[in-house]
């Protein structure tokens, strides 16, 4: 396992033990969040600006009470925003609440039914904000074009989805994202579209660089133990990429060697 231990993920210079990033909106509670956190082992967690509140309201529950910046990276996004213009605005609203945090996930929306990305609006906003010195963790649609521009913008990671967001239909197009992981030299992560341990294992052993979901861990029956399934799933995906499948064959092949054999 010491190979594996020392697999980290790096984004924006910083490096990770975990590769599975997880959102804090649609739990229970707050300390339903925090559990199910801490079951996923994950280290970045992702907060909606716009819908949570981390220091707005002083008079509301503070979700960094629970899941505190010491302990957590704090990854800002713009979850309902559908326009660049609200996006910077967001993500400058969060650095001030964040005394100056830089990592932040872009995403602007193009329509309320799919959650697909503005991809027009998402470039705009992508270079405004890597101009202002944000690293840019960009969640984007699994074209492979679009994904390399991003990474030209500067962005630190590119997030293409597997699905629409909260579908849990699982990964759709397994060959762009498989060229974007092969044309990338930021890391890439799935963003949205997972709905089991299954779709996590196998985005990781496409050859991706994390997960990030919240639907698919807040939405089930038992939000922990469904995170912490995830949580094996990444690590099981990670670790049979590394490993190398066996190649495809049409037919069955002997699992003992049968040469040297005695006839």
């Amino acid at each position: 396992m010491t190979a594996l231990q020392d697999d980290t993920l790096t984004i924006a210079g910083r490096s990770y033990r975990s590769r599975l990033l997880t959102g804090t909106g649609k739990f229970r509670d707050l300390e339903q969040t925090r559990l199910a956190t801490e079951a996923a082992g994950a280290e970045i967690v992702t907060v909606a600006i716009r819908r949570t509140n981390i220091g707005q309201d002083p008079g509301q529950p503070n979700l960094l009470d629970v899941l505190p910046p010491s302990r957590y990276t704090i990854l800002p996004n713009t979850a309902g925003c559908y326009t660049a213009e609200d996006a910077v605005r967001t993500l400058n609203l969060a650095r001030e609440l964040l005394d100056g945090h830089r990592l932040v996930k872009l995403e602007v929306l193009g329509d309320p039914k799919t959650l697909f990305p503005d991809v027009v609006q998402t470039l705009r906003a992508a270079e405004r904000l890597v101009a202002d010195g944000f690293d840019v963790m960009v969640y984007t649609s699994d074209d492979p074009i679009l994904a390399r521009r991003l990474e030209e913008i500067g962005c630190c990671a590119i997030m293409p989805l597997a699905a629409p967001i909260g579908s849990g239909l699982g990964i759709q197009n397994r060959w762009n994202l498989l060229e974007i992981v092969d044309n990338a030299k930021v890391p890439v992560l799935v963003d949205a579209g997972v709905g089991t341990a299954s779709d996590a294992a196998i985005a990781m052993e496409l050859g991706c660089d994390g997960v990030l979901m919240n639907t698919a861990i807040a939405g089930a029956r038992q939000p922990v133990l469904m995170a912490h399934a995830m949580k094996l799933a990444v690590e099981a995906g990670r670790a049979a990429f590394r490993a190398g499948r066996i190649p495809r064959k049409r037919y069955a092949s002997a699992s003992s060697p049968v040469d040297g054999t005695i006839g």
